[in-house]
């Protein structure tokens, strides 16, 4: 919580868009325009996105800022379809004409074998390469961008045509969502994973529970949690609806980032005083494994 005064106490995630929208204060419900700190793209929906970029900015428009267009290939590889090839080879043709910063091929084009620095699946690459930073705002064509809210930053999915203006002009209209808040205390039993958290949440509320809602996870559970535990809990709350996920940054969100980035950021936390749509607590020493069942992750079920 922030200390001293507070004129108009905001949850996390509206403190980050009210930055990013350049807002003394937000309220659920607000349309804002934001600046976009990175955008990435796959090679799923990147060949769109790029389409669509040249369709409305011309033929050689050029990205508001090529250090903060992310592009991974990482759904279409290592397939011999010339369709699904062709995706990758559209993103490698437009990085190198834009002279994108980070992309992070496939190929090795010296002798076109797998490229030994190649990153993976896009959401663990953007946390491992330093793209994912508190207070930012990062946004993807992939509904698990949310992934990113572990490190108390604002992160969710777009799609092909946001993604197009948000490649040209930096910035994309958002609705300010309200904040669900998820207080998780007690100690992890060692027979308990994050995605059991994520599970046991999801089965609570149902996988409409937070529909176009911010879900902020506190408490001393989530405080012992390794960054790769917050990602798996963040990752997971578009199967519940939910804008973003976001866990508070701390001492292990800053360890984490140590040498991957050198961009400065600056966190930000929810006022004591903000107001959230709902409180959900759980003592987690008392949860046990589960399990979600056909044909929706929902459909939760304890292991046993």
């Amino acid at each position: 919580a922030s200390t001293g005064s507070v004129k108009s106490p905001m949850t996390t995630t509206e403190k980050i868009l009210a930055r990013a929208s350049e807002r003394a204060s937000l309220e659920p419900g607000e349309n804002v325009w934001v600046d976009v700190d990175v955008l990435m793209t796959h090679d799923v929906c990147g060949p769109g996105t790029i389409g669509i970029f040249k369709q409305e900015f011309g033929e050689d428009a050029k990205v508001w800022d090529r250090e903060k267009v992310v592009i991974i290939p990482d759904h279409y590889i290592f397939t011999s379809d010339e369709r699904a090839n062709r995706n990758v080879d559209i993103l490698r043709d437009f990085c190198e004409e834009q002279k994108i910063k980070y992309f992070y091929d496939i190929k090795d084009l010296s002798d076109f074998r797998a490229n030994p620095d190649y990153k993976g699946v896009c959401h663990i690459a953007l946390a491992q390469e330093g793209h994912c930073r508190p207070g930012e705002v990062l946004l993807g064509t992939d509904s698990h961008t949310c992934n990113a809210g572990a490190f108390g930053q604002f992160a969710t999915g777009i799609g092909n045509t946001d993604a197009g203006f948000v490649m040209g002009t930096g910035k994309a209209l958002l609705k300010v969502p309200p904040t669900i808040r998820f207080v998780l205390d007690g100690e992890m039993p060692p027979y308990l994973l994050a995605k059991d958290l994520i599970l046991q949440i999801i089965g609570e509320i149902s996988v409409s529970g937070a529909t176009y809602r911010s879900m902020e996870f506190v408490g001393s559970t989530i405080e012992s949690l390794t960054m790769e535990e917050r990602m798996t809990l963040c990752n997971m709350v578009i199967e519940a609806g939910g804008k973003n996920g976001v866990v508070p940054a701390d001492e292990t969100t800053f360890k984490y980032l140590e040498g991957k980035t050198s961009v400065e950021y600056e966190p930000v936390y929810s006022d004591a005083q903000a107001r959230f749509y709902s409180d959900y607590r759980f003592d987690v020493s008392k949860l046990e494994p589960v399990v979600a069942k056909p044909h929706s992750p929902d459909n939760r079920a304890q292991a046993r």
